[in-house]
């Protein structure tokens, strides 16, 4: 019997859509976001449960920020709440083992060779870089270093020190572009795929990338002037807590697919969707019912109709774009396609790969 690689979402993917705006003027970095550079750049929704809208609502408020020039994407977030701590102080440590704040940025849209950013109220980073989803066999490069980038933090209170008047710590980020070249596939990425690297620096107006934050928080308690993480009756610390920015409706971030959409503006002005965004985030949910469908029945279905079965109860999905997708297979692949309207085809793979061709 095959074993999916890919777990179902239990919903539906509802990522927000976000239209940045060019920067104005020079941002220093110091971790504080409540200076002019930011003041005109808008908030993102509150972050919610990575499972999804309908889990409880994360007990302190997270918000972020994105605005960019030709050279940088900067990045601000504002993460509220009275327990902030930090311990680890070696670059490209496993940071989640402390509270976090993390990026994930894959600008080609393709699910593959997306990046990583991670950081704690020391200012400690972690960067990698990610073949493809752990689910499909990914693996993490942690010995790639992002070129160029700055980092920031500024605390509303004190590290470590229960009794402070502890409010929120605040990030700022600056990612160079020509930093990001290795998340550009020119073996896999046909021409007209080409975003903007390698022959250009920044992207254009109303370029559309994939991107999601996330915060981790560990529940602790406060005693002897010090902060511990909480423990069950096993002893060992209780599960973290993520809050998400765009929920992938399960224990998971690594679903590009589920990730916001951020569209390049001069001014945050909204911006039309594109066919082809609409068809793969149709095409993804048939992606998962192959899988599921597989781990059911030791085979993959033979249409889109016939996997669509293998979705949850409650699962939106729209059953006249899953008759357009057609389905091609082997006892241990398979593929997926539909008809643009411009006459080229959309494909996702087997290992979530999308491309148009």
């Amino acid at each position: 019997m095959f074993e999916a690689p890919v777990p179902m979402p239990r919903l539906a993917p509802q990522p927000p859509i976000y239209f940045c705006p060019k920067a104005a003027g020079e941002l220093v970095l110091d971790g504080n976001i409540n200076k002019p550079f930011w003041n005109n750049v808008p908030f993102t929704e509150d972050f919610v449960d990575i499972s999804g809208g309908d889990f409880p609502a994360p007990r302190f408020r997270t918000r972020a920020k994105i605005c960019w020039d030709e050279r940088n994407l900067y990045i601000a977030a504002l993460l509220e709440g009275n327990e902030i701590w930090a311990t680890i102080k070696q670059r490209d440590s496993v940071m989640y083992y402390d509270n976090d704040f993390e990026v994930f940025i894959d600008p080609s849209g393709s699910t593959h060779n997306y990046m990583e950013l991670e950081m704690n109220a020391f200012n400690t980073q972690w960067d990698l870089l990610l073949t493809m989803p752990y689910r499909n066999g990914g693996r993490s490069v942690t010995a790639w270093n992002m070129p160029g980038v700055e980092t920031a933090c500024m605390i509303s209170g004190e590290v470590n020190n229960p009794a402070a008047d502890n409010k929120f710590w605040s990030v700022e980020i600056k990612i160079p572009f020509a930093g990001l070249t290795e998340t550009y596939s020119k073996e896999k990425n046909p021409p007209e795929l080409e975003r903007c690297y390698p022959v250009r620096n920044a992207p254009t107006t109303g370029e559309v990338w994939r991107m999601n934050f996330s915060r981790v928080q560990w529940a602790v308690d406060a005693a002897d002037g010090k902060y511990a993480k909480r423990t069950g009756t096993d002893g060992k610390p209780l599960p973290e807590d993520n809050w998400v920015w765009a929920a992938t409706g399960l224990i998971d971030i690594h679903y590009p697919e589920t990730w916001a959409y951020v569209f390049f503006t001069e001014n945050g002005e909204s911006c039309p969707m594109p066919e082809e965004e609409k068809i793969k985030l149709e095409m993804y949910k048939i992606y998962y019912a192959q899988h599921e469908y597989c781990r059911r029945f030791g085979c993959f279905a033979k249409t889109a109709e016939e996997a669509a079965a293998c979705l949850p109860t409650g699962f939106v999905y729209d059953a006249d774009a899953a008759k357009k997708t057609i389905v091609e297979t082997t006892s241990r692949y398979f593929e997926l396609s539909r008809k643009l309207t411009c006459g080229k085809t959309m494909v996702v793979q087997c290992d979530g790969f999308n491309y148009i061709e």
